[in-house]
C-alpha cells in the first residue's frame, strides 16, 4: 500500500522528464542551426527560441541565460560531430578501397552544418575571451578523438612519429577543405586531394597486420 504513491510519482515524472529532455535538444540543435546559417552575433535566443518552437522561459529553465545555452551547445556540436563519425566508421569497407573510404569520411566530417557552426565558433572566440576557453577546449577534445579514431580504423600505430605527423597533417588539410567548401562549389578538387591522401597514407604508412 506504501508503495502505491512512489510509483505513480515515478510514472507521472517520466512524461514530463522525456518532454524535457526533448525541448533542450531542440534546443541544442536550433542553436546549432542559427550559428551555422546566420553566425554568432545574430544568433540570439530570441532566433533560436523561435527556430526551435519554445519559448523564451524554456531557455532559463534548461540553461539559465545565452552564456549557458552556449556552453552547452558547444558540448553538443563535439559529441554530435564524433557520433556522425561513429556512425560513419561502421559502414567503411574491408579490404580494398577502404582507405580511401577512411578518408572521404573524414573529410565529410569537416562539411556541412555542424563543421559551420564549429567555424563560427571559431571566429567568435577569437574575439571574446569568456567564449575562447570553451571553444579552445571543445575543438583539443574533437582533436584528439578524431586523431585517435582515424589511426584506429587504418590499422596504424599512433606512437609512431611519421604516422602522427602524415595523419595530422592530413586532418589539417580536411579542415582547409571543410572551409573552402563553404566559399564555393569545391567538390571536384576536394575529390582529386581525397584520392591523393588516400594514395600517400596507403604507400607511405605501415598498416597493422589486423587491417
Amino acid at each position: 500500500m506504501t508503495t502505491d504513491r512512489p510509483i505513480s510519482a515515478t510514472k507521472a515524472r517520466a512524461p514530463q522528464q522525456d518532454r524535457g529532455i526533448a525541448t533542450r535538444l531542440k534546443l541544442l540543435d536550433a542553436a546549432i542551426e542559427c550559428l551555422s546559417e546566420l553566425g554568432w552575433r545574430d544568433t540570439t535566443v530570441t532566433v533560436v527560441t523561435k527556430r526551435a518552437g519554445v519559448s523564451r522561459g524554456a531557455v532559463q529553465h534548461y540553461f539559465t541565460d545565452r552564456d549557458g545555452l552556449f556552453a552547452a551547445a558547444i558540448e553538443h556540436v563535439a559529441d554530435t560531430r564524433l557520433a556522425e563519425l561513429r556512425r560513419r566508421a561502421s559502414s567503411f569497407p574491408t579490404g580494398k578501397g577502404r582507405t580511401l573510404a577512411i578518408v572521404e569520411g573524414f573529410v565529410d566530417l569537416h562539411l556541412g552544418q555542424l563543421f559551420g557552426a564549429t567555424l563560427q565558433l571559431c571566429v567568435a572566440a577569437s574575439a571574446d575571451p569568456v567564449l575562447r576557453p570553451q571553444v579552445a577546449a571543445m575543438e583539443e577534445q574533437m582533436g584528439k578523438q578524431v586523431y585517435f579514431a582515424a589511426v584506429e580504423l587504418l590499422g596504424l600505430d599512433p606512437r609512431d612519429s611519421k604516422v602522427r605527423t602524415t595523419i595530422q597533417a592530413f586532418l589539417d588539410s580536411a579542415r582547409g577543405l571543410g572551409l573552402a567548401s563553404f566559399l564555393g562549389d569545391d567538390r571536384a578538387r576536394r575529390k582529386g586531394v581525397v584520392q591523393r591522401w588516400a594514395e600517400l597514407i596507403d604507400t607511405t604508412l605501415e598498416p597493422h597486420d589486423s587491417r
